[in-house]
């Protein structure tokens, strides 16, 4: 170990006067040309550290290991709504302050919610560090949860489902895409939670989910910026060491079994255009093909140079857009595609020059510069998201909370520029099988009412 860490950390502890308030170096991991260092404290909380002096800023998030996977049917959307009660009331601060003194302190904050994971972040000027420290850790100690806030909340939340998802053609295809690929796993239900969950939550319910997932041991600190690693350790450490441990429950999530038969489903709309949705069950994050089936990815939309983009909306004019995604989740997701067809044109057009180009894929090798444009476009996209301190702590959090690995991002750089030609025509003929996809059609309908068929 780094003697000057050593002394560091022995001086910090000399004054603290309890074991949670200690820190333990982990070591460094690589992460470009500088490392990252990781800590933790005695109550569990980890804390991973990039000293960047690029500007004069700081970036601070809090990665909690809690998304909607570790909810349960009837309790759906939990996770979701404490990212907006956590802007709420604590025991030493009234409503709306939180907000108020980042602005004054000329911070930006936000959060976001996931499968798999939960985050909150601030990025503000260095010289104001201590003041993300001091709300975060007041945060995720002291957070009041009482009525009239919950049901406050609640109604948001309720709102944000109806414009999100009922009201928007897209969102509503997408949950219904998850719905039906997804029989038993979590992922079956959407982030946001179904509409009679949200709308019945206690505040009971969300004292339970705050005591078990909100606290330091589930939780791990991204600090990214021009810091002292002396200070951050002293400020956190004095802030956070006083939170007990929590009693994380254990997951019990059981994974789906293989499809085996193609699943589809109509949603009806009062849209103009028809939209065709595809999902392929696709590998996990951690999964070595998943860096292979991004390249393919490429290969089919990236960009107006794409296969589908040459073919579908220049040649044939039967779509005017079309993307794809492969889902960034720790156990296996889906391979997105979305279509949109060009009036007069139909599903069946779209899916006919989709499957064809499939096929293409299964039986002949991209070529060369297909390849090499493929990997160079997910590179760049790769190394524009570390331009920037936030976009390095986000980075860092979401591979260690994901995978476990900080040092993520990069590793998927490398294992970009290995994959071959002949990995990309493995992978689909693995993954891209007709029995292993769902599709959910999107028609027009004269009314306004929904419907929905199977």
């Amino acid at each position: 170990m780094d003697k000057r860490i050593l002394a560091t950390i022995s001086t910090l502890n000399a004054r603290a006067p309890s074991p949670a308030h200690q820190w333990t170096y982990e070591g460094d991991v690589p992460f470009g040309a500088d490392p990252v260092r990781a800590f933790t404290l005695g109550n569990g909380l980890r804390l991973l550290l990039l000293v960047d002096r690029q500007a004069p800023t700081v970036s601070y998030f809090t990665w909690f290991r809690v998304g909607s996977r570790h909810e349960r049917p009837g309790k759906t959307g939990l996770a979701h709504l404490f990212e907006h009660l956590m802007f709420n009331e604590t025991e030493n601060l009234r409503a709306g302050q939180f907000d108020r003194r980042l602005e004054e302190s000329g911070a930006e904050s936000n959060a976001a919610t996931w499968l798999d994971w939960t985050y909150y972040y601030e990025s503000l000027p260095r010289d104001r560090f201590g003041l993300a420290v001091s709300l975060e850790s007041e945060r995720m100690a002291h957070l009041v949860l009482r009525e009239p806030q919950v049901t406050s909340e609640k109604e948001v939340v309720a709102n944000e489902r109806r414009y999100r998802v009922e009201d928007d053609v897209e969102g509503a295809a997408n949950e219904l895409l998850y719905k039906t690929a997804f029989d038993r796993h979590p992922y079956h239900w959407p982030t946001i939670g179904w509409m009679d969950d949200i709308q019945n939550f206690t505040p009971a319910d969300c004292e339970a989910f705050y005591a078990s997932y909100y606290a330091p041991n589930n939780a791990t600190l991204v600090v990214v910026g021009d810091v002292s690693e002396r200070a951050v350790l002293e400020k956190v450490g004095r802030a956070y060491g006083g939170i007990p441990r929590g009693v994380v429950p254990e997951e019990d999530t059981l994974p789906d079994p293989p499809q085996t038969a193609a699943r589809e489903v109509v949603l009806r709309r009062p849209t103009a255009t028809t939209k065709v949705l595809v999902g392929y069950r696709g590998p996990s994050l951690g999964d070595s093909e998943h860096t292979v089936l991004c390249v393919l990815n490429e290969v089919l939309f990236g960009g107006r140079a794409s296969r589908l983009y040459e073919r579908m909306v220049v040649a044939t004019e039967v779509a005017t857009e079309l993307r794809g995604w492969v889902s960034t989740f720790r156990d296996p997701g889906l391979y997105e595609v979305f279509l949109t067809a060009r009036a007069p044109h139909g599903p069946e057009e779209l899916l006919r020059d989709f499957d064809a180009e499939i096929a293409n894929l299964k039986e002949e090798l991209v070529t060369e510069d297909e390849l090499e444009r493929a990997k160079a476009r997910l590179e760049l996209g790769l190394l524009q998201s570390l331009d920037t301190a936030a976009g390095k702590a986000e980075q860092i959090g979401f591979y260690d909370t994901v995978l476990g690995d900080p040092r993520g991002a990069f590793a998927k750089l490398e294992a970009y520029r290995r994959v071959t030609r002949g990995q990309v025509r493995t992978a689909a003929r693995r993954w891209l099988g007709a029995a292993s996809r769902t599709v959910v059609t999107v028609l027009p309908q004269a009314t306004e009412s929904a419907a929905v068929s199977a």
